[in-house]
């Protein structure tokens, strides 16, 4: 059996499957971790990453994601669409607010293949609405945001990624800088584990940098688990999370069975 990558990052599967007639790698996540994987979802599929999260800030204040979940579609090799939604739940002190985010859509495209230096490297942009979502939640400006995700295969079990982007907040101009660095590491053949280091960095603001890690496990092919935790390295910011994952493919289109030979 040929070993294959299992990370949180994109758990890239050297394993192939015989699904509707073709040979696929295994399934390949942009979840848990901050780090989106460069890996477009197979032609005609649909893949659903599900996670419930926990987070923590100063001052007492408490986030739930019960779920947040990104739907992909696969329209060719080089090109998928992409569709986030959360269901949330954020505590204070004084107050609950619960309901759904405003709805994110999104493609990612394939740029180049990995080449000697030369990594793996994807673009993906998304814009989050501003309406589309509970009153409660709503933003006031609709909020692009955009990365380039790229991958390096250092040995047989071990890879390195990051990704290099910004997102706007939606209730003013202000933007972010986001950069991720993640290396993951292919435990057996079934299980993965990861640690990255991310943040997000403005003129305006201080700078958020954080640290998390986890494990994957892969039912098979098509499905695969995840558990994850971390925590802020910037005073003030962020506290930690944690958080369980769940996700799947299929295929949206069957094989052509011929009646007269089932007769």
């Amino acid at each position: 059996m040929k070993n294959h990558f299992i990370l949180f990052a994109f758990s890239i599967g050297l394993l192939p499957s015989s699904i509707f007639g073709q040979n696929l790698p295994s399934i390949q996540l942009d979840r848990p971790d901050q780090t989106e994987c460069p890996f477009i979802t197979p032609n005609k599929y649909i893949q659903i990453e599900n996670g419930l999260t926990i987070e923590n800030f100063e001052n007492n204040q408490k986030a739930f994601n019960y779920p947040s979940t990104l739907w992909k579609y696969g329209v060719n090799e080089k090109f998928e669409l992409r569709l986030i939604t959360e269901l949330v739940s954020m505590k204070s002190m004084s107050s609950t607010i619960s309901g759904l985010l405003p709805i994110t859509l999104g493609f990612k495209t394939s740029l180049f293949e990995e080449k000697g230096l030369i990594p793996k490297t994807s673009f993906i942009g998304h814009i989050t609405t501003s309406r589309i979502g509970s009153k409660e939640l709503q933003s006031t400006l609709i909020a692009p945001a955009f990365r380039f995700t790229m991958q390096h295969t250092l040995s047989d079990k071990i890879m390195l990624a990051y990704n290099l982007g910004a997102e706007w907040n939606g209730e003013n101009e202000q933007y972010n800088y986001i950069y991720t660095l993640t290396t993951g590491f292919s435990l057996t053949d079934k299980i993965g584990c990861y640690t990255e280091l991310y943040g997000f960095l403005s003129n305006q603001n201080v700078a958020d940098h954080r640290f998390d890690g986890g494990f994957t496990y892969l039912i098979n092919d098509d499905v695969i688990v995840d558990l994850s935790g971390g925590f802020g390295l910037t005073e003030g910011v962020h506290k930690n999370y944690i958080s369980l994952g769940f996700s799947f493919r299929f295929n949206t289109v069957c094989d052509h069975v011929d009646i007269e030979k089932v007769r």
